[in-house]
């Protein structure tokens, strides 16, 4: 959004009366759709001061730095694990099986899902699954919505992304999704990989036993690279994770 208000500032200097349109700006009432950028926008065509090929370039450079910021959008307190995260990776691993107590008797809605893994001993085995989301917004505007304090991959602001209430004796392998406004990142980890990493604190919630929470920020990021796998890639590393 900073890259597109600076690229119409200066378009804005296209018209003849570019100060006191910029004063008509500040006291613009905005109602969806029809908001400041739709504004900049209209007039700059109406005067000729933007060709047509022009619009298009700005808007799908627009679309590329923000392919994912409608992810960012989804508020309802489970729509971004139970339905986005699961969605999105049923799509990218087919294989994945949503777990029942059919597929194991011991289920009660601990992980998220259930791969199949015959071995010699149990032609019924399974991997279990467990996904944990979060989305890098920009640290020092707490007040704002997500899409507007959503950051970019290339974005040298501060974030912190906090993969809460992982139960690492619930499942064998955790899928980490990390989604920045133009970027999806993965990383899949055994359960004792994650247990024993420096950076998992156990105890989020007092009287929750065995359950803890790891800070994925600036800071820490690359200390996970071994970690991160490419989307083509997740139903591999999975199994590698399990055998690890």
């Amino acid at each position: 959004m900073e890259k597109l208000k600076k690229e119409l500032d200066i378009l804005i200097n296209r018209l003849e009366n570019a100060n006191d349109f910029r004063s008509t700006l500040e006291t613009l009432i905005s109602v969806y759709p029809f908001n400041e950028y739709e504004y900049i926008i209209s007039h700059l065509l109406a005067d000729k001061k933007l060709t047509i090929e022009e619009y298009y370039a700005l808007r799908n450079a627009y679309m590329i730095r923000n392919l994912y910021l409608y992810i960012f959008e989804i508020s309802a307190p489970r729509g971004l694990g139970d339905k986005w995260a699961l969605g999105h990776l049923k799509e990218l691993v087919p294989d994945f099986v949503f777990p029942s107590k059919k597929l194991d008797s011991k289920y009660k809605g601990e992980y998220d899902f259930w791969l199949p893994f015959p071995d010699e001993d149990d032609e019924n085995n399974g991997i279990k699954v467990e996904v944990k989301t979060s989305r890098a917004v920009d640290f020092k505007k707490p007040d704002e919505p997500l899409y507007i304090k959503a950051l970019a991959s290339d974005s040298i602001k501060p974030f912190d992304m906090n993969f809460q209430q992982i139960k690492t004796r619930c499942a064998d392998v955790f899928i980490w999704i990390a989604v920045w406004r133009d970027k999806i990142r993965y990383w899949v980890l055994s359960s004792n990989e994650i247990e024993n990493n420096e950076y998992f604190s156990i105890g989020q919630h007092r009287g929750n036993v065995g359950e803890g929470q790891l800070h994925l920020n600036r800071e820490n990021i690359t200390k996970f690279d071994k970690y991160e796998v490419i989307s083509t890639e997740i139903k591999k590393a999975v199994i590698k994770a399990y055998k690890r």
